[in-house]
């Protein structure tokens, strides 16, 4: 499986404006631009999307991997929080909150390190990947 995205950028690096564009098309054109990445100003920036393909990426394979062991999960809610210090991503931190009957406080904290380690974003990023999992 290849997936794509372009990124399209004009101007400067402070003064100049960027795009974003996904294969899918699910996001398109989406803009950004300095201020949006590095001073907090409406809009995304590349980091919100990494955490956004963490967080999605870690629940899916969560999922999968309670399935596996015989459970079915009611709900998987997962933020992931990136940090961005000195030009590169030092930590991916995920939470997860699930609804998951029947499984219990060990059989999860295992499952949910499972996911953790063994989900292909998490594998890709050279950042230490941390989580707090818990059963709600």
């Amino acid at each position: 499986m290849k997936r794509n995205a372009t990124a399209l950028w004009t101007g400067t690096g402070k003064e100049g404006t960027g795009s974003l564009t996904t294969q899918s098309n699910l996001v398109k054109n989406l803009p950004y631009t300095w201020a949006t990445r590095f001073e907090n100003a409406a809009g995304s920036n590349p980091e919100e999307l990494i955490a956004a393909a963490h967080a999605g990426c870690y629940s899916i394979k969560l999922s999968f991997l309670t399935e596996k062991a015989g459970l079915k999960s009611d709900s998987l809610e997962t933020t992931c929080t990136v940090d961005l210090e000195n030009g590169a991503i030092i930590n991916s931190h995920l939470v997860v909150k699930a609804k998951i009957v029947g499984c219990t406080s060990d059989q999860f904290a295992a499952i949910a390190e499972e996911a953790r380690a063994t989900c292909p974003i998490s594998k890709s990023l050279s950042c230490t990947v941390t989580l707090e999992a818990s059963l709600v």
